[in-house]
């Protein structure tokens, strides 16, 4: 018996829309976050599911752009107008055989599939992606990289609110003395037993990344993504023996088994856009298991529609093994989807509606960019 359903896609509409950040965010190597585009992509059938995907790459920050997006579906149409979006991986597979790579592009897509596929099924997302393990899922806070006292100050103002995870921004003033302050400013400020880590992003050399380390050995603090290869990565973990987290060179079977061969993954940022959606993340969730590191479930960037994705795959793993998800949407504006969740004593749970379970306000949105049909 055939297991194709009987609904076809028949139309595609994008969406570029500015997100603003509630505060100037700063990284290392000049990245900022201040403004970014989002691409939001609705996919409509014939019949009555529409699925919402969303996918929001930092300038700067990997080979991703947003207005790389409406070309690589102007490119991959022929593939999906009247394909059965039931499913999702089997269609994906057929994106891929037509365009190469592109992963970021066909992300928004992928989503947009499960969604539909969720609704189909009449169950969310976590239903589909492994059953839901815990009714909520603990957040880290993201503290941009401006002055030590500051960022203390924000990291005091998130634990007020619950959070007991703090990922501080290094970097961004070049120079190791202030970023070991900036780490022990923050370790002082929440006390002993939060979970403290600084990620430089990749823009840092192994000599600065390793001075910082040797500095801060005694404040029970992990390193995340120091410098641009895992093989410096690694000297930095030799050189400061405390546990690093891999974030931009995780994005494939491969790197994730090269980042766990050379031990540098007690903990891995597992990236819905990175890997190409929720399909090649959920197969990255499950090597992960085996592997054993803790995983950061989040996305680059972005609002409701990515935030909603990432909490259900979140929320359909292993607890023991969830180091964290991010609300991404908690951090800019507009809010895409006034239903969507909100982080609560330094928890989010995920959405209950089938699919995403979440209403985009399309209103709101305007008239799209691109249609395809």
């Amino acid at each position: 018996m055939s297991s194709a359903s009987s609904l076809r896609i028949t139309r595609l509409s994008l969406w570029y829309v500015p997100l603003t950040s509630h505060t100037s965010y700063y990284m290392a190597d000049g990245k900022t976050c201040e403004t970014v585009e989002t691409s939001v992509l609705r996919v409509e059938t014939d019949g009555d599911a529409t699925g919402w995907g969303e996918v929001c790459p930092i300038p700067h920050y990997l080979p991703a752009y947003a207005r790389g997006v409406g070309p690589a579906l102007q490119e991959l149409a022929p593939v999906i107008i009247g394909a059965d979006p039931v499913g999702p991986e089997a269609l994906m597979a057929h994106t891929d055989a037509h365009l190469h790579d592109h992963r970021y592009a066909k992300s928004a897509l992928d989503m947009a599939l499960w969604d539909i596929t969720g609704q189909v099924a009449g169950l969310p997302l976590h239903a589909l992606l492994g059953g839901q393990r815990q009714a909520n899922i603990p957040l880290y806070h993201s503290i941009t990289c401006v002055e030590p006292d500051e960022m203390a100050r924000i990291a005091v103002e998130a634990q007020g609110q619950g959070i007991s995870q703090f990922q501080a921004k290094l970097g961004a003033s070049g120079d190791w003395q202030t970023d070991f302050e900036r780490l022990a400013k923050v370790r002082e400020a929440v006390g002993k037993g939060p979970l403290v880590y600084g990620d430089w992003n990749c823009g840092a050399t192994s000599l600065e990344a390793a001075r910082v380390g040797r500095a801060a050995a005694a404040l029970d603090v992990m390193l995340e993504q120091p410098c641009p290869t895992l093989e410096d990565c690694s000297r930095v973990r030799s050189a400061t023996n405390l546990p690093m987290k891999i974030d931009e060179l995780a994005h494939d079977v491969p790197t994730l088994l090269k980042a766990h061969e050379l031990g540098v993954m007690d903990a891995v940022a597992l990236k819905l856009s990175k890997f190409g959606g929720l399909s090649a993340t959920r197969r990255a969730r499950d090597l992960c298991l085996y592997l054993g590191a803790k995983m950061c479930i989040e996305d680059t960037w972005g609002s409701d529609i990515t935030t909603a994705a990432l909490l259900h795959l979140g929320a359909a793993t292993d607890p023991s093994r969830v180091l964290n998800v991010c609300d991404l949407s908690g951090y800019v504006a507009p809010r895409l989807a006034p239903d969507a969740p909100v982080r609560a004593k330094g928890r989010i749970a995920p959405p209950e509606g089938a699919g995403l379970g979440i209403t985009v306000d399309a209103a709101a949105l305007g008239e799209p960019t691109l249609v395809l049909d």
